[in-house]
């Protein structure tokens, strides 16, 4: 018999998904030479409204691998299965992304290091700067087993003590990882750079690419799971913390805000409120209780169907989006970074957010609804791929409806035209390879 659904972590995941579209819009414009003293100081502090995208993607990949954890599969399967509706977009992705950001006027297609830079784009993405969450994500996914096998001990455990007692030790259990979470981020913010210097090459290298490393994001793995597995009782906590959260997050918000404008100076760093840093996980924690509070409350009140209907429609193609909303982004800030904006940067953000979070959206609902658009934007729910049925020659499949090949035409015609440059050197090799899928 399947669990019940909980609404509550699509939701989430539509907020979390606007949350790092908005991120990296404000990135985009608040470094540009013409920005406004305004201007900047807004964003900066909208800046910190977005802290918790990432590591609630984190939090909701741990309540749904232990909610669902305990159905009878293989790990052969059940990694095949990540691998697929996970890893395979990835590494599509970083091709794109790869691929986008070469001079095509210099390429060199038969250059061994073109292809081997491409290779180390899927270990370490650099030219999709936010893939990282994907080669990090993969790493609790890969080690999951394990982490369910302790969990298993830990529930054992606690079976030997009342009901009561039983959520006083969870208490204790997490009070203390929080702890030591934040130890190990006060060395990696504060320390860590320094030590890596001393250090040979092999840990050197560990600690210079950290922000990939899943051990750094551990807590919000280990609250996953308790959400997981008290979902009852963590509701509870999120009603109850929720009027003295609000106190709470307006608190550390002003505070991290005032910080980043000591500390920056004349140009905004926001490296200053990284995921990585003691006072940004206290924060992320109170927003996170403060979000799950807020959607158990609307679930009360009809009226908010509308909204929460559309950020479970957000989260359902979130992944999708999330994979493909830095090339929207770059596509747009082609055109507005030559734009004099002047006091108009703040504006220019939020239309930029919209355009690129729902153009996003838009590219992985049509790959979704596309034969074997899962391997660009991975499984959604039940449309999962067929292994044993799977052709490369989808789209020449006689299976094919003419309306699906009509709209990969029409998609790789408008890829063909966004690829378009000065020279037009790509154009009509993604035109050629666009017409040669197509029957």
């Amino acid at each position: 018999m399947s669990k019940p659904r909980i609404a509550e972590w699509t939701e989430l995941r539509g907020l979390a998904y606007l949350a790092v579209v908005l991120q990296h819009c404000i990135g985009e414009y608040i470094y540009r030479s013409d920005i406004q003293q305004p201007d900047s100081v807004m964003l900066a502090m909208l800046y910190h409204l977005t802290r918790f995208g990432t590591p609630t993607f984190v939090f909701l990949s741990a309540a749904l691998l232990f909610y669902n954890g305990n159905k009878p599969i293989g790990y052969p399967r059940y990694i095949g299965r990540r691998f697929r509706d996970i890893y395979v977009p990835f590494l599509c992705w970083t091709v794109i992304y790869w691929v986008c950001t070469q001079n095509w006027s210099t390429a060199q297609w038969g250059n061994i290091y073109f292809y081997k830079g491409m290779f180390e784009e899927m270990i370490i993405p650099v030219s999709g700067y936010h893939l990282w969450f994907v080669v990090m994500i993969f790493q609790f996914y890969i080690l999951f087993p394990l982490f369910a096998k302790a969990a298993g001990q830990v529930q054992a455990f606690l079976r030997r003590y009342s009901t009561k007692r039983r959520k006083q030790l969870v208490l204790t259990i997490m009070l203390i990882a929080a702890a030591v979470y934040a130890l190990l981020l006060q060395w990696s913010y504060y320390d860590m750079s320094a030590w890596s210097t001393r250090l040979p090459s092999f840990w050197q290298t560990l600690l210079d690419y950290r922000t990939y490393n899943f051990v750094m994001y551990f807590f919000y793995f280990m609250l996953g799971a308790v959400c997981a597995y008290m979902t009852d009782t963590w509701r509870g906590l999120a009603k109850q913390a929720l009027p003295w959260n609000v106190f709470v997050f307006i608190g550390l918000f002003m505070l991290m805000g005032h910080t980043m404008l000591i500390q920056s100076g004349d140009t905004i760093n926001l490296n200053i409120s990284t995921y990585l840093k003691p006072s940004t996980f206290v924060l992320i924690v109170s927003q996170l209780l403060l979000l799950y509070g807020l959607l158990l409350h609307l679930q009360k009140d009809t009226r908010s169907e509308p909204f929460r209907r559309m950020l479970n429609w957000i989260g359902r193609y979130s992944f999708g989006g999330y994979l493909a909303h830095a090339l929207v982004l770059a596509f747009i800030s082609y055109y507005t970074r030559p734009l004099a904006l002047g006091d108009h940067h703040f504006t220019a953000t939020l239309i930029t957010f919209i355009v690129v979070a729902s153009v996003s959206l838009g590219i992985s609902w049509l790959f979704a609804h596309l034969p074997g658009g899962n391997w660009i934007v991975g499984s959604k729910g039940r449309q999962r791929l067929n292994w044993h049925s799977f052709r490369f020659q989808f789209l020449s499949s006689k299976r094919a409806s003419k309306s699906t090949q009509e709209l990969w035409l029409i998609l790789c015609v408008c890829v063909s035209a966004w690829g378009y440059n000065s020279n037009g050197l790509w154009q009509g090799s993604l035109i050629e390879l666009c017409f040669f899928l197509l029957p």
